[in-house]
């Protein structure tokens, strides 16, 4: 693959941005090539021009801090996920929430949906993808897996809900 050693951002989290008006909204000129192995579009080359959406016009790119982390929207499907049940993705209880019997199973759930005691500690990521409470005197441990919509392999991008199948399992802390 052919990248400019302009185009490298220097640290993780960096954006390119329009010199002239600091939109996010730009695109370079590109080439890709067809892989048969993989069935995608792979990028071959990246060309030096560079044009701004929001000015309409040719630019030069500067790079910069990302206003919002990518971390900010895995956060944020994995709230609506776990809290609101809203998105593509499944939960899982493992057999020792089950065995407690049908009422502690619904308040292993309510719980792992009113979680939000996220922490640098507990959360280094910012993706509250992954808690531990007690449930009528017991350690409850949740997590958030990332699969494909095929459920065969892990997603290439948890931030894409389109391409993400969340897996919300919940078990014991003795599971663990």
């Amino acid at each position: 693959m052919g990248i400019l050693q302009d185009d490298v951002a220097g640290d993780i989290g960096s954006v390119p941005r329009c010199e002239k008006c600091g939109s996010e909204r730009v695109v370079k000129d590109a080439c890709a090539c067809w892989n048969p192995d993989s069935g995608l579009w792979e990028l071959e080359n990246i060309y030096n021009d560079a044009h701004c959406h929001q000015c309409e016009g040719q630019t030069k790119l500067v790079w910069s801090k990302q206003e919002h982390p990518p971390h900010q929207r895995i956060r944020e499907l994995n709230d609506q996920f776990r809290r609101d049940g809203i998105g593509r993705g499944s939960i899982m209880l493992t057999l020792g929430i089950q065995e407690n019997g049908g009422e502690f199973a619904v308040a292993a759930v309510r719980a792992v949906r009113e979680f939000d005691d996220f922490s640098d500690d507990n959360d280094p990521w910012g993706e509250h993808d992954f808690g531990a409470i007690k449930v009528n005197g017991q350690k409850v441990l949740f997590k958030i897996d990332y699969l494909d919509p095929s459920l065969e392999k892990v997603s290439e991008n948890p931030a894409n809900e389109g391409c993400t199948h969340r897996v919300l399992t919940i078990m014991l802390g003795s599971e663990y």
